[in-house]
């Protein structure tokens, strides 16, 4: 069976994108991950280090993607001083939706490709940026996608994101 064989069509093109864009990635599918918990059956099956997003949004409207390793504890009162912004809740379905194009528990840095109105600003936590691959859901939940941190960082700007990295524990 292909990498590809069966993926739903946003991820085929994601990653075909990937790879004109000279990345290379492996994707692996599995059933349905919606949270940390349900990944983590996983391990041991991907190598890398394997994450967590939280999509949200500031008091002044102000979109975020916060991306940390799975076990990072994220201290979302904390968090504003380190990355400039203004009190921080999790963004609804709908405006995730709207903004990103993803459904909740399918969130990933990936879907920064339809961020082309630049709404979202992009935290990378520094522990994660350690690890030499990284592992994200490639817009849906069931695979996920193995890339270096080289490649992940270009892709990011490539879509006019510059990530902040900074420690967010």
């Amino acid at each position: 069976m292909s990498e590809q064989e069966n993926l739903p069509e946003v991820a085929v093109q994601l990653i075909d994108y990937l790879r004109e864009m000279g990345m290379e990635t492996t994707t692996r599918q599995h059933p349905a991950a919606f949270t940390v918990e349900d990944a983590k059956e996983l391990r041991g099956l991907i190598p890398g280090g394997h994450t967590k997003n939280l999509f949200l949004k500031d008091k002044k409207g102000q979109l975020w993607l916060v991306v940390a390793l799975e076990d990072t504890q994220v201290d979302l009162k904390a968090l504003p001083k380190r990355i400039g912004s203004a009190r921080l809740s999790f963004g609804k379905p709908e405006l995730l939706e709207e903004a990103l194009g993803v459904k909740p528990g399918s969130v990933t840095p990936f879907a920064l490709v339809n961020d082309g109105a630049g709404r979202v600003r992009v935290v990378l936590d520094s522990r994660m940026m350690e690890h030499d691959r990284l592992n994200f859901h490639p817009l849906v939940n069931t695979a996920t996608t193995t890339i270096r941190r080289e490649d992940f960082l270009k892709f990011l700007r490539a879509t006019g994101h510059e990530p902040l990295i900074v420690d967010v524990a």
